[in-house]
């Protein structure tokens, strides 16, 4: 006898992506400051904030373990600790040069155990959300991983200058990873495939499954357009070591970059999701990815004052959550439901190399030809890439045969 499942309210995703948004902002908003106050150069900044992303792109190694071991709650809890541990552990290192190598180590290690959380919550909106619905639900999970990002680091940035010891900060924001398992309370174990005798029958249908959304023209169409610099917002990484080219003191850029960063970003992506609802989900991604390129140009022309880069900041933060939505939608298309945790990782994997590789581009590009170089060239990637991926989606259309109706 089938028993009836719930239909799981979408701002529970927001709660469940959190603690994956809070390791990364801890790390590009909290850490980057105070190793940027610390005296180390901005490409070493944007180096180690890089190494949060690098993990991104290869858990898809992973993410076949949560398709096939435990269930997707275990998996939960188990990232979400995780996650909250290892914030913990950064904060009883001091943020110097000298101890670049160990913060470096915890850095991955968080990134790593926020997989966990991200493929879990994957699980649930794949198997267990209407097709027509999943726009909204990426819209609000992105919106859980953008605000946790900004109100992770800025809570993260905003106590580490005023308590008296540095882990007492750390601990408030790895708490805050702890209380986000009550959203389980609110879904529904996911339904998947029995599980085969033999764990390598398991994962042999791992592999089919994958292999069939690969060889499919949708399949290769989202794997395209998720390694190209689309709406990737590499100069979040940067925001808190060049905000004094702005005049823009520490309580602004805890302020902007953090707390209201993070409800810009739920904004843009809720709004986002409901249009992916309503409109093609690709054209949607490739319109968000253009105008964050016009935010950034935007920022290199507008007076450098710290109104302005509170502005911009604030408009980056807002597309950048439409981007992250836009994002998630087109995979929850692409894939389907078998092996979800790793179609999806896959292709989540791939969306972080231009990411990451934007970061580093962007810090580079700072030290060596100055911000409105790295401002004026993320721009012009992501327009580049645009237009690259529309004549691809164009040249790869089934031809309709002649005089068909």
């Amino acid at each position: 006898m089938d028993v009836a499942r719930r239909k799981t309210p979408a701002p529970v995703f927001m709660v469940l992506l959190t603690p994956f948004g809070v390791s990364s902002g801890y790390v590009s908003v909290t850490l980057a400051y105070l190793l940027s106050r610390a005296g180390m150069h901005t490409a070493a900044v944007a180096a180690v904030v890089s190494f949060s992303i690098w993990p991104q792109t290869w858990k898809m190694i992973w993410a076949p373990l949560v398709d096939t071991v435990l269930n997707a709650r275990q998996w939960y809890v188990i990232g979400a600790l995780s996650t909250g541990l290892s914030i913990l552990a950064l904060g009883f290192v001091s943020a110097t040069p000298n101890t670049t190598v160990l913060l470096t180590l915890l850095v991955v290690i968080s990134s790593v155990a926020s997989t966990m959380v991200s493929m879990s919550s994957e699980l649930f909106m794949a198997h267990g959300i209407e097709d027509e619905r999943k726009g909204a639900i990426s819209g609000w999970s992105q919106g859980g991983n953008l605000g946790g990002m900004g109100v992770g680091g800025g809570l993260g940035l905003y106590l580490a200058q005023r308590v008296a010891a540095p882990w007492e900060a750390a601990a408030a924001v790895g708490l805050l990873c702890f209380a986000c398992i009550v959203g389980l309370a609110w879904v529904d174990e996911p339904e998947r495939e029995p599980r085969r005798p033999r764990y390598v029958e398991s994962l042999a249908d791992v592999a089919r499954d994958v292999w069939a959304v690969i060889r499919s023209r949708l399949g290769l169409l989202a794997f395209v357009l998720m390694v190209l610099p689309i709406g990737s917002g590499g100069a979040t990484g940067v925001w808190s070591a060049i905000a004094g080219e702005w005049r823009a003191g520490a309580d602004i850029v805890a302020l902007m970059t953090g707390v209201l960063s993070g409800v810009a970003s739920l904004v843009g992506a809720v709004l986002a999701g409901f249009l992916c609802d309503r409109m093609d989900r690709w054209i949607a991604y490739c319109v968000f990815g253009a105008a964050l390129a016009t935010v950034a140009a935007a920022m290199a022309l507008l007076p450098r004052t710290p109104e302005i880069f509170s502005i911009c900041i604030l408009a980056y933060a807002l597309v950048l959550g439409a981007c992250y939505a836009g994002y998630s939608a087109v995979v929850l298309e692409a894939i389907g439901k078998g092996a979800a945790a790793t179609k999806f990782n896959l292709l989540a994997a791939a969306s972080n190399v231009p990411i990451a590789a934007m970061t580093d581009i962007d810090g580079m590009f700072h030290d060596r030809y100055g911000t409105n170089a790295m401002l004026y060239g993320e721009a012009a990637v992501a327009l580049l890439a645009i237009t690259g991926f529309a004549l691809l989606a164009r040249a790869t259309q089934p031809r309709r045969l002649v005089g068909a109706a």
